[in-house]
C-alpha cells in the first residue's frame, strides 16, 4: 500500500528546502509488539492526505524495539499536518492485507481518529502544529 523508499528519496531531496522553519513534531508510538518497525508518513494537506497518492512531507521508518516507539520531525514549518502509519511487524516494507484488504497489521493516525469504513480523513486526523509539538498514537 504505502511505498516509503519512494518517500524516503522525495524527503531526502526536499530536505533542504524545509530546514529554513523551526517547528517540530514529536510524535509517540503505543505498540504491541517489538519487532519489525513502525513507518509513519507525515502530511501536510487534506489532497495529500486523503487522496492515497498524495506524495507525505515526510516520512520515517523506526525500529520497534520497546512499546513505545518514537518518530522526530524537524525543521518544518508552521502549519496543519496528519499523520499515517503502521506497525510493519514482518518486516516486509508493505502494510500486510487480507483478501479483501483490510489492514492485517497495526495501524494509526493522528490524533487517533478513526475512519468509517475506511482510513481517518484529514478534518479528523489534522492538527496544529506551531514550535514543538507532541501526540502519543496507538497502533491498533
Amino acid at each position: 500500500m504505502i511505498r516509503f523508499a519512494a518517500a524516503a528519496a522525495l524527503l531526502l531531496s526536499a530536505a533542504p528546502a524545509l530546514a529554513q522553519d523551526d517547528s517540530r513534531i514529536v510524535l509517540t508510538f503505543e505498540t504491541g509488539a517489538r519487532t519489525g518497525m513502525v513507518m509513519v508518513a507525515l502530511y501536510n494537506s487534506a489532497s495529500s492526505f486523503d487522496g492515497g497518492s498524495g506524495q507525505p512531507t515526510a516520512v520515517a521508518a523506526v525500529r520497534a524495539s520497546g512499546r513505545a516507539v518514537e518518530a522526530v520531525f524537524e525543521n518544518l514549518p508552521a502549519g496543519d499536518y496528519g499523520v499515517k502509519a503502521f506497525h510493519d511487524i514482518d518486516g516486509d516494507g508493505e502494510m500486510d492485507t487480507n483478501p479483501f484488504g483490510m489492514p492485517t497489521e497495526p495501524f494509526a493516525f493522528s490524533n487517533n481518529a478513526v475512519g468509517n469504513m475506511g482510513p481517518a480523513r484529514w478534518d479528523r486526523a489534522r492538527f496544529t502544529v506551531s514550535g514543538e509539538t507532541a501526540q502519543t498514537i496507538s497502533l491498533r
